[in-house]
């Protein structure tokens, strides 16, 4: 199947110039055209003659419409994006004093069927391209009118379950040609796939690697992570520690405290006993509700009681700042409540 034109690297973009009976040059054009112009309609692409066009125009894209825009009091937004098939994703701009972060999808819907989640709450569709995944930093760019310089692998899906075209995404969004952006101001957030986290290891080693860990037993972290009953946290440590010790790019472990569930002082003691080291970072995260899962998020005493214990046992640790809760910023909730029973949102 051919891929999407705005899909292709500079180098299978001068293949096809070749093998379309044109210079190689003119797909280095087509590139710059898509990714530096960031152009859309091959009409404007002065410098391709005619025929290149036309040949182009038969790759074909996958074009994003923004069908609803949620923004907040702090300045965030969420947007909720229509693919060309009539799927629905979530986007979410994030601007700070000193960065400008985008936390994009990699699928539509998630497998992984987190309770906490959003995400897994209305029905998978499909994997992404990596285009539709670079898309939504682009249009998102433009309506903004600010230039995207962090992506997070946050928004909906798991991105090591469709890890060929999230790495696809990853080279083409940091082309020198390109956009250009920092690997290492991407950060890619997994529940957990083992085998994926080897992968990046000599596939996208600058990235900065989030786990979702969420409990400190695997007894206990199956009850609202089901991939733990595939991949054990014994596993998933000894996964992250080859990926620091080959690459040096320290890992973070993200942990939602949940009231009486993981916020005890066990927990505490294992995390103390676990998370000590320079390849480890905990991030503590408020719990954003959701109407499907009933249970209650720590209270702020506690979670500043759990960061304290962690810092004193020489963890490092930092506590995540809730953005958009006025706009259903948590991962999926904005889809669910536009596709779902009781119409939109």
């Amino acid at each position: 199947m051919q891929r999407a034109r705005n899909a292709m690297t500079e180098e299978e973009l001068r293949d096809w110039a070749v093998a379309s009976g044109f210079p190689a040059y003119r797909g280095s054009q087509l590139f710059h055209f898509l990714h530096v112009e960031r152009g859309t309609d091959l009409d404007a692409a002065h410098v391709l003659p005619q025929a290149v066009r036309a040949a182009a125009g038969a790759l074909g894209t996958h074009p994003l419409t923004a069908e609803l825009v949620r923004r907040s009091e702090d300045g965030s937004a969420k947007y909720l994006y229509r693919l060309f098939d009539g799927a629905h994703i979530e986007t979410v701009y994030m601007p700070y004093e000193d960065r400008t972060t985008l936390c994009v999808s990699s699928q539509v819907g998630c497998r992984m069927g987190c309770s906490f989640c959003a995400s897994t709450k209305a029905p998978f569709g499909r994997n992404l391209g990596a285009d539709e995944i670079l898309e939504q930093v682009y249009q998102t760019e433009r309506a903004e009118g600010r230039t995207i310089d962090h992506i997070v692998l946050m928004g909906i899906g798991e991105p090591l379950d469709n890890l060929d075209e999230v790495l696809r995404f990853i080279r083409l969004v940091t082309d020198p040609k390109g956009k250009g952006m920092s690997a290492r101001n991407i950060t890619l957030s997994t529940s957990g796939l083992v085998p994926g986290i080897y992968r990046l290891i000599d596939e996208a080693p600058s990235i900065t690697l989030a786990i979702s860990l969420h409990a400190t037993s695997d007894e206990r972290r199956a009850r609202t992570m089901p991939v733990a009953r595939r991949y054990s946290i014994a596993e998933i440590l000894k996964a992250t520690d080859a990926y620091f010790d080959a690459t040096g790019r320290r890992v973070s472990f993200e942990y939602v405290l949940i009231r009486g569930e993981n916020d005890r002082e066990e927990d505490i003691r294992w995390m103390a006993q676990h998370m000590r080291g320079a390849g480890r970072h905990v991030n503590l995260i408020p719990l954003n509700r959701i109407d499907e899962f009933d249970q209650e998020a720590a209270d702020r005493a506690a979670m500043e009681h759990f960061a304290a214990s962690l810092e004193k046992a020489g963890v490092h640790v930092s506590v995540r700042h809730r953005r958009g809760a006025d706009i259903d910023a948590a991962c999926g909730q904005l889809r669910v409540l536009y596709e779902g029973v009781g119409g939109r949102a």
